[in-house]
């Protein structure tokens, strides 16, 4: 038996964060455990068609956080890195135009402008109507029947692929107001007026795709992480992993609902776990360049399976081609490149939060805790998922 302070499940970002961070402060009695022979998770990137491909989607990183920018900028340099201000469009009647939706309607023909305007006018948050509790109409209470019908819904019914009204609203926070007189100055004045969506900037390798700097964190970490080691059985009562490496405490970044087979994990816990949901992705590469100058594109257009395209000639250097994101449920055919993304997006359904806080409790009195966008069961962007493993090796460290 081998005996570590830590035992770290799972080398996406939030596990490798945290297992360099700890070696930073000079913990040595740790072991990251990954099932993968590579890692990164879905941040990892495979070489297609000679250039690397993120096979989990499109990922970037934020430009706001010191702190997470130092950190990664300590294993691959800045100057490996461009940045870019965010170019990114929606495609509404056959048209590009910039995102966000509602502060860039001046870009359509002026009787659609008329009717956007006239609904964000009516919309519920503009009339201080109180808050409706199903999803589909807290969204056309938020922006409006029109970008609700022709934007906003489609687009969610497409990417979760699953009963909106059985999501909860608690997460919509992070859709910004729509201002009517904002709205309305950016027709007039034809710009965007208003907030400014999360990834304004972003960093990207320049020849290197997303993955490159999460293999480098591995090779970091040296005999320190085991690949190509699936998580079979955590005993929870004594901390054993695979019947072979026992831990003082469990850092868990894999899903839970992979805790279901473990022996030891309580029934009503398992229970909680199984009531759980998330969705699957599925990516598909296309060789040929888009006529577009946006980093990626979202497709509402609820005839075509996919609902995001990523435009890989718009962010790597001398690159081709592009790729899509389909809902695996929505998937009807596949791309001679392709990948599966099994867990790819928790989904925020209405009890979400009182299920996970049922699992991380009773997992915290057994020393395990939760961290990541699997971990805590919360779609997180990568920025955000490093950023919290810092912290969380700072809280370690006092135990």
């Amino acid at each position: 038996m081998e005996h570590y302070k830590y035992i770290i499940l799972g080398a996406g970002p939030s596990g490798l964060s945290l297992a360099n961070k700890l070696l930073q402060k000079g913990e040595t009695s740790f072991l990251l455990i990954e099932k993968e022979k590579t890692t990164g998770g879905l941040c990892r990137s495979e070489i297609i068609d000679g250039l690397p491909l993120d096979i989990g989607g499109g990922h970037f990183l934020d430009v706001k956080n010191k702190d997470v920018l130092d950190f990664v900028f300590s294993f691959m340099n800045k100057n490996e890195w461009n940045i870019y201000n965010r170019i990114s469009h929606i495609i509404y009647k056959g048209k590009e135009i910039d995102y966000p939706f509602e502060a860039n309607i001046w870009q359509m023909d002026i009787e659609d402008q008329v009717e956007f305007l006239e609904s964000i006018a009516t919309a519920g948050s503009n009339k201080g109507i109180s808050k409706p509790e199903l999803f589909e109409e807290w969204i056309t209470w938020k922006l409006g029947k029109k970008i609700a019908k022709e934007y906003m819904l489609p687009y969610n019914k497409k990417i979760w692929s699953y009963d909106l009204n059985k999501l909860g609203t608690y997460w919509l926070y992070k859709l910004p107001n729509v201002s009517f007189k904002d709205t309305l100055l950016s027709v007039i004045k034809k710009t965007h007026v208003g907030s400014i969506p999360a990834h304004a900037q972003f960093y990207y390798p320049k020849k290197q795709g997303y993955g490159e700097v999460w293999k480098r964190m591995g090779e970091k970490l040296g005999k320190k992480l085991i690949l190509n080691s699936p998580v079979e059985m955590v005993e929870t009562d004594n901390l054993i992993v695979n019947g072979k490496y026992h831990a003082e405490y469990v850092i868990n970044t894999i899903p839970w609902t992979q805790w279901v087979s473990f022996n030891d994990v309580p029934y009503k816990i398992k229970t909680n776990i199984n009531k759980l949901e998330y969705a699957s992705i599925q990516v598909d590469y296309y060789p040929k360049n888009i006529n577009s100058k946006a980093h990626w594109i979202y497709d509402p257009d609820i005839n075509k399976s996919y609902h995001r395209i990523l435009c890989r000639h718009n962010f790597l250097e001398n690159s081709n081609g592009y790729w899509t994101e389909t809902n695996l449920k929505r998937s009807n055919k596949c791309s001679e490149f392709h990948f599966i993304n099994k867990f790819a997006y928790p989904l925020n359904t209405i009890n979400k939060p009182i299920i996970i806080k049922n699992i991380l409790e009773w997992a915290e009195r057994k020393n395990i805790f939760g961290l990541g966008r699997w971990g805590m069961w919360e779609h997180m962007n990568s920025d955000i998922t490093v950023n919290n493993s810092l912290k969380f090796a700072d809280k370690l460290s006092k135990l």
